[in-house]
């Protein structure tokens, strides 16, 4: 993730102020000195970071606050509730037309992945909003970026609209709108020039290609590798076309992500998106406070079960559950289970998703290789249908079969065994609201019964929305 390092050392901070029962002025200060040195290590703007620690520091040394009965855990409400706020505060929609087609003008420099991310953001708008997209290859300068466009468009099965490198860009966006109104393209996502840096021959064109085709959001797609580069040029671009929104690049790669946290501070415009992959569907809306619960290793539950619910079966799910309730989860289930899991993304970024995950030892190091899961499948398919349906039946002798069968050695038979054993265990717990066993890994200090209490909070939620369905 690309708040790594920021979320060790800011972590680190609130775990050491967590083992206090009471919090004096001088913890405080020392805080936020590791808070100040974290975000300043992330690359966040030192404005952005000087504004922070104040009003952290402010409420902080309240005497309400002080003077609880819980300070340190106080404290840790305070950091994240100020990170939510520096990001925006609230998830920003996106604006559709009230006429269709809704216009989506794509901007940004040479190499933030534009082109990808409007194939992508197309994709995403089709599977969420039903929409019908139509892109445009207004990028004439870069004969790569039009044959990448329309190979994206072919993967997608969506119409790219093209005519070439000698054509107007503002006639192309223009008669693309045209396109779209004659063939019931609801959507149109125009994939516009970028260069290496902001120049007024740049600007110029897309001031006429706004002015011609009045987009709803003109999103400027910027790589979160670019460090404040990226706050600056993000300000060049909104101060010249008035941008409505950003779209963070490349926010899985080994970067410090302090654009992330300094862009919404200095232009003012919100994050809207964050890609986090190569593959065409890895987009997501961004939710500031989600962003600021993982930085403080809060995990992500929320975007967890959207992920799911993305490529879980209603029916199947609710069967899994009856299963697992009634720990019948058999071995056809867990193969199952496998590959929709392997569907949501690497299972190391799942994992940091869960509320206390990321206070569980050796977490950092977890690294699913996908020859693992081909194993893992490999053992359960050299069992016969009888004992995949009925694990009870699996005795030594069945195992060195199964060894053979799936060229694996017994011991990893055995390990995987064990371990399908003590998830279903798990599993049936969680499922009759039994956490006992988790709030170890969740830990004890002030952030690990904020993660508990958030756990049990949505538990209860889900069993309302069961209870609801029902009625």
């Amino acid at each position: 993730m690309a708040f790594e390092g920021l979320s060790e050392r800011l972590q680190g901070a609130m775990t050491k102020i967590g083992k206090k029962g009471r919090i004096t002025e001088a913890d405080l200060k020392e805080m936020m000195r590791e808070v100040r040195l974290a975000l300043l290590e992330a690359d966040v703007n030192f404005r952005v970071v000087k504004d922070f620690v104040k009003k952290v520091n402010e409420r902080a040394l309240g005497s309400d606050v002080l003077e609880s009965l819980s300070p340190a855990q106080q404290v840790i409400k305070i950091v994240n509730e100020e990170l939510t706020e520096l990001m925006g505060g609230q998830q920003e929609p996106f604006h559709f037309a009230t006429k269709p087609p809704t216009v989506v003008m794509m901007v940004g420099l040479q190499g933030a992945g534009k082109t990808t991310t409007a194939g992508k953001l197309a994709n995403y708008l089709k599977k969420k909003d039903h929409k019908r997209p139509l892109l445009v290859a207004a990028d004439v300068y870069r004969p790569a970026a039009i044959e990448q466009l329309q190979t994206i468009g072919e993967q997608l099965n969506f119409p790219v609209y093209a005519k070439g490198v000698d054509a107007d860009p503002v006639e192309i966006a223009r008669e693309a709108i045209e396109e779209a109104k004659m063939n019931g393209r609801d959507l149109v996502i125009i994939d516009t020039a970028g260069r290496l840096h902001v120049d007024e021959v740049l600007m110029t064109e897309l001031k006429d290609i706004k002015a011609a085709v009045q987009p709803d959001e003109i999103l400027f797609t910027v790589d979160a590798m670019t460090g404040q580069d990226a706050v600056n040029v993000a300000k060049a671009f909104n101060e010249q076309l008035g941008i409505t929104g950003v779209v963070l690049t490349k926010l899985d790669g080994d970067t410090r992500g302090g654009s992330a946290l300094s862009i919404r501070s200095v232009t003012g415009t919100p994050i809207k998106f964050t890609g986090q992959g190569e593959k065409l569907d890895d987009i997501e809306p961004f939710y500031p406070e989600r962003m600021a619960s993982r930085i403080l290793g809060m995990g992500d539950m929320m975007t967890l079960i959207e992920r799911a619910q993305e490529d879980f079966d209603e029916a199947k799910a609710a069967e899994m559950a009856d299963k697992i309730r009634e720990n019948t989860f058999n071995f056809n289930d867990f193969i199952a289970q496998l590959d929709q899991v392997s569907n949501m993304g690497p299972i190391e970024d799942l994992l940091k998703m869960i509320p206390g995950m990321s206070n569980v030892p050796g977490i950092d190091q977890v690294k699913m290789d996908p020859k693992d899961m081909a194993h893992m499948k490999a053992i359960v398919l050299s069992m016969t249908p009888e004992e995949r349906e009925n694990p009870e039946l699996l005795s030594q002798s069945r195992r060195k079969r199964i060894a053979k069968g799936s060229a694996q050695t017994l011991a990893e038979v055995n390990r995987m065994i064990k371990q399908f054993n003590e998830s279903r265990k798990m599993m049936n717990k969680m499922s009759k609201g039994n956490f006992s066993g988790m709030e170890g890994m969740m830990g004890n200090g002030p952030k690990g019964k904020m993660n508990q209490l958030a756990m049990k909070k949505m538990a209860r939620k889900m069993g309302k929305k069961k209870k609801k369905k029902k009625k």
